[in-house]
């Protein structure tokens, strides 16, 4: 009868409400949760009424439906830790619950809480305990960025991050040479190729000399000089590099006393450097130290008691019409200024993240290096994913199946440092719901005692 299926209704109502209530205490604890995503419930009517009405009605009730708001972003909040990350836009972390996971057995997990940390053993994890993986960056700086394949991934790992060194690969020279120089006697009879007539020996005295200190594979400090001698051809001026002390290379024919580059430096008549005649090399290579092979004509290689790496440097000595460089101009001859890139050893200092998501490390010498990439997971319905407790969520059928991008490509939203995201509960909404939803149970309880009343009056009357 109708009276029976009304106490149904009234029972689930309560059982509806009872759920609703549920949801808001988890959102109301979860107000100050890193990366929580409120839970919507969402009331549905049992009911099944024909088009022209029906004569007798009996209630069906209500069903409550829980659903996750995880499309749904929170507030980005400045933090101190450069490990503290955030999402600014669509997209999740991609996390394990192990650090050494292997293929088909750890399940990949999506999050938005980013507030990691290192473990004891230099790992990324955030507070729900999972660990954070990224794409492992190449020696060569390269990432192979593949959007599902999750063998590619690795856990952060920081502790693994020793010392590091960077080898010289460029040197900007800034100086003039003085247009007025007298052209030295010992300039007819220079002969680069003869160490009796050349600047590297010592028999021939420049005019102009400058040492430079560039930086090896090991972030050995190395000295090359740069010698030049004004030539009896207008504008232009022989010039040697050579290596001090020069037992630090071994060179092939047409070099000698540890020259790594001969030639000419010219100007045009504004005293610019004309490069097209020039013939001095603006890359200078050398080759490792345990190098095995014969070196060829001007070719130049480590020593084998120095123990370093292959290495080549590109020289910039300026372009005409530009400012910098070399000039010559009738003033002084004086070296302004050299740059020289590379560093020598330094320790292990911290850790930066891009909004390219590039995790970088950083050393007591100033090399910054780049170590992971983090990517960036997206769905076609972050609603439709799956919870499994500390703010993390699988992807079901319902969501679709996950792309990882690297951060701003696609649908994928940057990495903010130094952030955290709060969770997207409105705690005023949630007390809003709160007094409905007691309102609504205790009306629901209203139903089953008025019910109860009918029925038993019904009772008295065959009595």
């Amino acid at each position: 009868m109708s009276i029976n299926s009304a106490m149904i209704a009234g029972a689930s109502g309560l059982l509806a409400n009872s759920s609703a209530l549920a949801a808001i205490s988890d959102n109301i604890a979860n107000v100050n949760t890193t990366g929580y995503k409120r839970v919507n419930t969402v009331f549905t009517p049992n009911y099944k009424i024909g088009g022209g009405g029906e004569a007798r009605y009996s209630s069906a009730g209500v069903t409550s439906n829980s659903r996750l708001d995880v499309n749904s972003a929170g507030i980005l909040n400045p933090s101190a830790s450069p490990t503290d990350l955030a999402i600014d836009g669509n997209g999740f972390f991609v996390v394990r619950p192990s650090p050494t996971s292997t293929s088909g057995i750890d399940s990949v997990l999506f999050t938005r809480s980013g507030s990691f940390q290192t473990d004891n053993a230099g790992f990324l994890r955030n507070d729900a305990g999972m660990y954070l993986y990224a794409w492992p960056v190449a020696s060569d700086g390269s990432v192979s960025q593949n959007p599902s394949n999750l063998d590619e991934l690795e856990a952060i790992n920081l502790s693994n991050i020793g010392g590091a060194a960077e080898a010289t690969s460029s040197i900007r020279i800034n100086a003039n040479l003085q247009a007025s120089q007298a052209v030295s006697p010992s300039a007819a009879t220079y002969d680069p190729n003869d160490p009796a007539f050349n600047m590297a020996s010592g028999a021939v005295t420049p005019d102009f000399q400058r040492t430079i200190q560039v930086f090896d594979s090991q972030g050995g400090v190395r000295s090359i000089t740069m010698s030049m001698l004004k030539s009896p051809t207008a504008n232009q001026w022989f010039t040697e590099l050579h290596v001090e002390p020069a037992a630090d290379v071994t060179t092939g024919a047409g070099l000698n006393n540890g020259q790594i580059a001969t030639g000419v430096v010219a100007f045009d008549t504004n005293g610019q450097i004309n490069p097209g005649a020039s013939t001095l090399p603006t890359t200078l290579n050398f080759q490792s130290s345990d190098f095995a092979g014969a070196l060829g004509a001007n070719q130049v290689q480590w020593a084998g008691a120095t123990g370093v790496g292959a290495q080549s440097i590109t020289l910039d000595l300026g372009t005409a019409g530009a400012p910098g460089g070399i000039t010559q101009f009738d003033s002084p001859s004086t070296l302004n200024s050299t740059t020289v890139d590379g560093a020598i050893f330094g320790s292990f200092a911290g850790v930066e993240v891009g909004a390219d998501g590039f995790v970088s490390a950083r050393f007591s010498n100033g090399v910054v290096r780049q170590i992971y990439q983090i990517p960036i997971a997206t769905v076609a319905n972050p609603n439709g994913m799956a919870s499994v407790g500390g703010a993390s969520f699988q992807v079901t059928e319902s969501s679709g199946a996950y792309t990882m991008n690297a951060p701003g490509r696609g649908a994928a939203g940057s990495v903010a440092a130094n952030s955290v995201e709060n969770s997207n509960v409105d705690i005023a909404t949630e007390f809003s719901n709160l007094i409905i939803t007691q309102r609504a149970y205790s009306a629901s309880s209203r139903i089953i005692t008025t019910a109860d009343e009918m029925l038993a009056e019904a009772i008295q009357m065959k009595r």
